[in-house]
């Protein structure tokens, strides 16, 4: 009874699994492929993408934060490919001044320190510790049984849930701001 929930779960995770390393070769493609240059732009340049997993250059607050940090260490804004990445190119010759810096000249993500993302993923965790109490002292004190398919249909429910609130998460300030 309990193998469709499973292989539904399954399904689900392998699509998601899927659709994610499709969306990065995706990517990669486009990082490769939508500026090209030739040999006299490569040369005294180099290049770089920063990337934020939770859309923070969306706002445009952001892309100009990152802008002026980045800015110090000779780094401009080249493109802005979506809202998860950014292309910089600086002369090789400010290498020499990495050394006064406060920060690493050569990241390639940004976060909000991971700080954001750890209180979703509690609170996520404290929303479905509490549901799960709830109901489990709901069933007992009403003396309903539960079979085993259906605790397996409340698991994979449960799974399609956190996914579910796990994209939204990472769509967070996905309009763009037309910064290029």
């Amino acid at each position: 009874m309990t193998a469709v929930p499973v292989a539904t779960s399954a399904a689900t995770t392998g699509a998601i699994a899927a659709a994610a390393a499709t969306r990065a070769a995706k990517m990669r493609d486009e990082e490769e492929n939508m500026t090209s240059y030739n040999k006299d732009d490569l040369d005294g340049w180099e290049f770089k993408i920063i990337r934020s997993n939770l859309a923070r250059f969306g706002k445009y607050e952001k892309v100009k934060e990152i802008c002026e940090q980045e800015a110090r260490a000779g780094w401009e804004l080249v493109e802005k490919f979506d809202d998860y990445r950014l292309r910089f190119k600086r002369p090789i010759h400010m290498r020499s001044k990495d050394q006064f810096l406060d920060f690493d000249p050569y990241r390639t993500s940004v976060s909000s320190g991971g700080g954001t993302l750890a209180l979703i993923i509690i609170g996520i965790v404290i929303l479905l510790a509490g549901l799960v109490t709830f109901a489990a002292v709901y069933f007992s004190r009403n003396h309903i049984r539960i079979e085993p398919a259906g605790i397996a249909m409340i698991v994979v429910a449960i799974g399609i849930l956190v996914t579910l609130i796990a994209l939204i998460v990472s769509r967070v300030g996905k309009k763009g701001t037309g910064v290029r």
